[in-house]
């Protein structure tokens, strides 16, 4: 049509456009474009092999409108052998698809927020071990915590291991106080970071009507504190409704692919410390902060200054020492040492530690566990009064935390099998009696002597271990001749002084 427009020639137009003289001329003729010319088709190529069934299928969708057409064709199968065949499953997905468009039931629809400059920020954790990153060579098993600023969706990151009160206020002061400035809410989805357990409040009556139960969740005591201190106001979305969160939950994918394509031209996953990966990781979000910084500018013009002073990243409690030798902490126990039974110890519960102290000393300095009802429990702190008290370990609550390796489960096993294959008192304290070693020397001593007895399979006997593990060995130390010291500079020295 255009070449036409430009001479009038059918055939050079033709040629031009890789098509026969004869149907330019009739395109020519209708005046129209081919997809103009094009009709719907109307009619079907072949018999709807789901016609018979049809009506049940719409009945079916109608009760039951979040049945999927997959579900619906099983059925059919199941109550018609023979009848459908697998590749007639595409065939339901589209009449089913039709219907739904023309004479489904209305969907919900997700209204376009328009944000306004400095008003809110986001805070969300994600998972990022899919991105396969060693520390030291070891699987580094961790998440994100994202903050976003949905106006010009500047994010900043930190790293944590849990999605815990103080990897969001670690997360939250990073990103506050790279900006400088502070939003006027801060929004969360209804983690347990930030909110506690649902707690059904009934709605109030209207019209007479019997009042209804309506779901929330309110701040936690410590969230609300952070909230005061920058003086930010929390909101948090509905229950279930994570698209309310959207723009933080969308700018996660946008950053693994960033930080996955930056590890991709590292050349390298592993890493030195956690501090390394999450400077790395940091680097790669100011990376993608550097064009956002015009609606950034707009955003930092009307948001608050941060003029308070940072946060301790913990926090604090005071507990008392059960006589198990035992404190609890969010739900999980940890042994700490005897001597401190009945004592009211202080606990700074970092993101990824626990720190024990008695006044200004630490007594405890261990890797935070995570989830609820777990145990840490170190034979160092209880092995001296379990070799007092033998018969106590065989029901021991705790009694797996005791075996520090495989090799010394394997080793108490050996013990047994020699003492006739039952667990006895005398067996428990042979055991103890080699823990007791452990405490006292090299655990990696022990468990080396432990592990040469049971492949040379002679018995395994605390004395033997012992004759092991405080085997003499000869040390060379080699002899140093002092130095002479010429001590005359230093009367050079004084006599410059006098004479000055």
């Amino acid at each position: 049509m255009e070449e036409i427009t430009k001479h009038g020639q059918v055939g050079r137009a033709a040629m031009k456009a890789d098509m026969d003289r004869k149907t330019a001329r009739k395109y020519i003729a209708a005046g129209k474009l081919p997809s103009e010319v094009r009709e719907p088709r109307l009619w079907r190529t072949r018999e709807d092999p789901f016609v018979e069934h049809w009506p049940t299928i719409v009945r079916m969708l109608e009760e039951t409108p979040a049945l999927e057409a997959k579900t619906i064709f099983d059925d059919l199968v199941a109550k018609h052998p023979g009848l459908y065949q697998d590749g007639q499953l595409r065939t339901l997905q589209r009449h089913v698809q039709r219907w739904r468009a023309t004479e489904g039931p209305d969907r919900e629809v997700f209204f376009a927020q328009e944000h306004r400059p400095g008003e809110a920020g986001q805070t969300d954790f994600t998972w990022a071990t899919e991105l396969r990153v060693t520390i030291g060579g070891a699987v580094f098993v961790h998440m994100l915590c994202v903050f976003v600023l949905p106006f010009s969706n500047w994010q900043w990151l930190t790293v944590c291991l849990s999605e815990s009160m103080a990897a969001l206020r670690r997360g939250l002061q990073a990103a506050l106080f790279r900006l400088g400035r502070a939003p006027q809410f801060h929004q969360t989805d209804n983690s347990t970071a930030a909110t506690h357990k649902i707690v059904v409040a009934p709605a109030p009556a209207s019209d007479g009507q019997e009042p209804t139960s309506s779901t929330k969740r309110p701040f936690n005591a410590e969230y609300l504190a952070l909230m005061r201190h920058f003086g930010m106001t929390p909101r948090t979305i509905e229950i279930g409704e994570s698209n309310q969160n959207g723009d933080v939950e969308a700018s996660h994918r946008a950053l693994k692919h960033a930080l996955e394509q930056a590890l991709l031209l590292h050349g390298s996953r592993d890493f030195e410390s956690r501090e390394a990966w999450e400077r790395f990781a940091q680097g790669v979000a100011e990376k993608g902060n550097r064009g956002r910084r015009d609606r950034l500018g707009q955003e930092l013009a009307v948001m608050r200054a941060v003029d308070v002073a940072r946060l301790p990243e913990f926090t604090e409690t005071d507990v008392t020492v059960s006589e198990w030798s035992t404190i609890r902490i969010k739900n999980c126990a940890y042994s700490v040492p005897s001597r401190l039974i009945n004592a009211r110890v202080h606990v700074q519960i970092f993101d990824e530690r626990i720190v024990v102290r008695l006044g200004a000393v630490v007594q405890l300095d261990v890797e935070r566990l995570r989830g609820d009802g777990k145990v840490r429990i170190d034979y160092r702190h209880i092995i001296w009064s379990l070799v007092q008290k033998p018969g106590a370990f065989a029901r021991y609550r705790y009694r797996e935390e005791l075996f520090p390796s495989v090799v010394f489960r394997r080793a108490y096993d050996a013990i047994v099998d020699a003492g006739g294959g039952q667990a006895s008192v005398k067996a428990d304290l042979e055991y103890l009696r080699i823990l007791h070693l452990a405490a006292t020397h090299l655990e990696a001593d022990v468990e080396a002597a432990l592990d040469l007895l049971l492949r040379e399979r002679r018995p395994i006997r605390a004395d033997a271990v012992k004759l092991l593990v405080t085997a003499e060995t000869k040390i060379y130390v080699p002899e140093l001749e002092a130095p002479k010291v010429d001590l005359t500079v230093y009367d050079t020295l004084l006599t410059k002084a006098v004479a000055s």
